[in-house]
């Protein structure tokens, strides 16, 4: 694993001392009870190239990392219907299973062979499923604010190691915002890539942020995250051209950029 660039390791390290949230642990959700009000985080299969983590932010619209889209071998975007999306998954089940009927990843995301902290602040996948999901019990997250330096934040995702449940992890924190990522105290790991990160208002959930990579500052693992506020106007315009386009006979447009290789999703920096 490689260390974050010079400018963002002098800024994290001279705030590292100034987080505030009391950061909690991670915990397991194996039952009905544990993920109740979170089945709408759900692990997204990439056909035989691993998996990552997706929230559903509208009833046939899921938001992930865009770079759990391609394949690192050959550096094009995996074909929509590989892929499916596993609401809920716990335990070899899940709440509702669905297709991905169109994959956009952000318009200013580029492929490159090497992870690069540079394609971290675009990394970002709007994914339509093949049918909406409209269940009582598995409502949609909303969008929320971009958080700041000290906030606290949570983050729900699947990785490698517990690929079987989502993981929670209620609080930790915005160590530094920078424009090409935030850089979060929050525990992650591989297959993490594309989790939903969480601010907490008025007992509300609101999506604010997805996790591109973790790396490390000085040793101290971190998670790099990228806001969704700003860029989710843009890859819903991305998403409507690409069904604009295809329904015109062209065909659904797919960036040639690329991801990780097999196994678990994830960048590292």
């Amino acid at each position: 694993m490689r260390h974050l660039g010079p400018v963002l390791v002098a800024l994290a390290l001279v705030l590292s001392g100034r987080v505030a949230a009391q950061e909690t642990g991670m915990v397991s959700l194996q039952t009905a009870d544990d993920a109740r009000g979170w089945d709408a985080v759900g692990k997204l299969v990439l056909g035989d190239h691993g998996f990552c983590t997706g929230a559903l932010i509208a009833p046939q619209l899921v938001v992930t990392a865009a770079h759990c889209l391609y394949d690192r071998s050959t550096g094009v975007q995996m074909r929509a219907e590989e892929i499916e999306f596993q609401a809920g998954f716990r335990n070899g089940r899940a709440v509702a299973y669905r297709s991905v009927a169109r994959a956009v990843a952000h318009p200013d995301y580029r492929y490159v062979q090497d992870d690069q902290l540079e394609r971290v602040s675009a990394d970002l996948a709007l994914l339509e499923l093949s049918q909406p999901i409209r269940l009582p019990s598995l409502i949609p997250f909303e969008t929320g604010a971009t958080p700041v330096e000290g906030d606290e934040v949570g983050v729900v995702s699947y990785a490698q190691g517990r690929e079987e449940a989502p993981s929670i992890q209620e609080v930790c924190a915005v160590l530094a915002e920078r424009p090409e990522a935030l850089i979060l105290t929050c525990d992650v790991d591989f297959g993490a890539s594309g989790s939903p990160v969480f601010s907490l208002g008025d007992g509300v959930a609101r999506v604010v942020s997805v996790i591109s990579a973790k790396a490390e500052i000085d040793g101290r693992k971190v998670a790099l995250a990228v806001p969704l506020a700003e860029p989710l106007d843009r890859l819903r315009s991305a998403l409507a051209e690409s069904k604009a386009q295809g329904s015109a006979g062209v065909g659904t447009v797919r960036m040639l950029s690329g991801g990780q290789g097999a196994g678990a999703k994830f960048v590292r920096p």
